[in-house]
C-alpha cells in the first residue's frame, strides 16, 4: 500500500535518479520525505539538494542536467508559479527534467486542496503534462516520464490531485529494479557540461535563429506524442499494465460522453458503469496526456458523438475552462457533420468534492440542451445568504 506521494517518491527511486532537489510545500512534501529516505540507501551516486525556494530548485535541476544526470523534483500550487521562468529555461534547454505537481489551488484565498489551476497555467512553457487517475497511474508515469523526456529531449510534468491521490493508500505493484533498468537504461545525453569541451549553453540567439529552435522544441513535444504509444506498448509488455495518451470506454453507441482527466476521471467510469446499467448511452474519454495535446487520436475517438461533457477542474477566467477550450480547437477541423456539439462544465475547484451526483447532473443537464450554452456551466457553485452576498453583487 502506498500514497500518491510514496509513489511519485517510488518512482524517481526505481528510476535511479541521481540528483533531487525540492522545497518542501504541502501538499508534495512527503513526495520528498519519502525520497530523501530512500536516495539515503541507494547503491548508486546521487545528491539531495536542499534550497530555499522552488525557483533554486529548479535551477538546481537545471544545472544537473546540463551535467548529464537524471534530475527530479516535486511541487504544488504558488511553488510552480515560483518556478515559472525556469520552467522556460528547462524547456529552452531541451532537458530531461522530471516534476510531480501535486495539484492544489491557486491563492488567494489561501487553498491546500486540488485542482488543476496550476499546472495548466504552465501548459505553454515547453513541458510535457501527464494527468494520472490513480496512485498506480503515479507510479508507472514517473518512471515513464524519465524514459519520454530522455528520448524527446524534453521536460515532462506528472500530475496528480492533491489528498484524494497524494494522501490515498491504494494497493500499488512495484516492478522489479532489474524490470525498470532494462526499460529505462542510464542516460546518455547528446551533450553535457564538460571542461575538455566547453559548449556555451543558452547564450543569445538573435532573429535569424531563434524562431528555428522554437520550431525545433515544439516538434520535439510533437514527437515525445507520436512515441507514447510505442513506449506503453513496452511498458505493458513489461508489466501488465496498460496506458494510452486518451483512453475512451462506452463510446461507439454513445448519445453523451463525459469527457475527464485526473482522478475525476476514475470516479466517471463508476458513473458510465451505473447509467450504462440503466440502458443509458453514456461513454467516457479520459484524456491523460495534455501536452503534448492529442487532438488526432481524440478527433478519431469522437468523431459522429452527438454530444461531448467536458469536465474542468479549472478555468481560464474570462473565457472556458481550459480543457473545454483545447477540445474546441482540436475539433474545429471537422466536418460539421461529424463534429460533436461540445459542453463546458466547471467544477470541483479548490477541492470541492466531485462525486456520482455532480456528475450525473451534467450527463442530466447536457441531455435535455439541445445547444450548448454560450458560457461555460458552473456546478455547486452558489452566492451565499446575507452580506457576503450583497458584497458580491456589489462588487458585479
Amino acid at each position: 500500500m502506498l500514497t500518491g506521494n510514496q509513489a511519485a517518491a517510488w518512482g524517481a527511486f526505481l528510476s535511479r535518479v541521481q540528483v533531487v532537489s525540492a522545497y518542501p510545500i504541502t501538499p508534495q512534501t512527503t513526495v520528498i520525505e519519502t525520497l530523501a529516505d530512500l536516495t539515503a540507501r541507494a547503491d548508486w551516486p546521487n545528491r539531495f539538494v536542499n534550497v530555499e525556494s522552488e525557483h533554486s530548485a529548479m535551477a538546481v535541476c537545471i544545472g544537473a542536467s546540463y551535467g548529464g544526470v537524471r534530475t527530479f523534483t516535486a511541487t504544488s500550487s504558488q511553488g510552480l508559479a515560483l518556478m515559472h521562468e525556469l520552467l522556460h529555461w528547462a524547456a529552452g534547454g531541451r532537458l530531461p527534467v522530471v516534476l510531480v505537481d501535486v495539484n492544489r489551488a491557486m491563492a488567494p484565498g489561501w487553498s491546500i486542496w486540488t485542482d488543476q489551476q496550476d499546472s495548466l497555467s504552465q501548459r505553454d512553457t515547453g513541458w510535457a503534462q501527464f494527468y494520472c487517475s490513480s496512485v498506480q497511474d503515479i507510479l508507472d508515469h514517473v518512471i515513464l516520464a524519465f524514459r519520454m523526456a530522455e528520448e524527446a529531449s524534453v521536460p515532462v510534468m506528472v500530475v496528480e490531485d492533491a489528498f484524494v491521490l497524494s494522501h490515498t493508500a491504494e494497493a500499488v505493484s512495484l516492478p522489479a529494479p532489474a524490470e525498470v533498468d532494462r526499460f529505462l537504461p542510464p542516460r546518455r545525453p547528446a551533450f553535457s557540461l564538460d571542461v575538455e569541451k566547453p559548449r556555451a549553453f543558452g547564450g543569445l540567439l538573435g532573429p535569424d535563429w531563434y524562431q528555428e529552435v522554437r520550431k525545433d522544441l515544439h516538434e520535439s513535444l510533437l514527437r515525445l506524442g507520436d512515441a507514447a504509444p510505442r513506449i506503453y506498448g513496452e511498458w505493458e509488455r513489461l508489466t501488465g499494465r496498460s496506458y494510452a495518451p486518451v483512453e475512451a470506454w462506452g463510446v461507439e453507441d454513445a448519445d453523451v460522453v463525459l469527457l475527464t482527466s485526473g482522478a475525476v476521471s476514475s470516479t466517471a467510469r463508476e458513473v458510465v458503469a451505473t447509467l450504462r446499467a440503466r440502458r443509458k448511452r453514456v461513454g467516457l474519454v479520459q484524456v491523460r496526456m495534455f501536452r503534448p495535446f492529442p487532438g488526432e487520436r481524440l478527433r478519431e475517438v469522437l468523431r459522429g458523438v452527438p454530444k461531448v461533457a467536458v469536465l474542468d477542474r479549472n478555468c481560464s477566467f474570462g473565457h472556458h475552462g481550459i480543457f473545454h477550450q483545447e477540445l474546441k480547437s482540436a475539433l474545429y477541423s471537422m466536418e460539421a457533420a461529424e463534429r460533436p456539439r461540445i459542453y463546458g462544465y466547471v467544477l470541483g475547484l479548490g477541492g470541492r468534492d466531485v462525486g456520482p451526483r455532480a456528475l450525473q447532473e451534467v450527463v442530466r443537464l447536457t441531455e435535455v440542451r439541445e445547444a450548448p450554452e454560450p458560457e461555460t456551466t458552473w456546478i455547486g457553485a452558489v452566492l451565499p445568504e446575507g452580506p457576503e452576498q450583497e458584497h458580491e453583487e456589489g462588487v458585479r
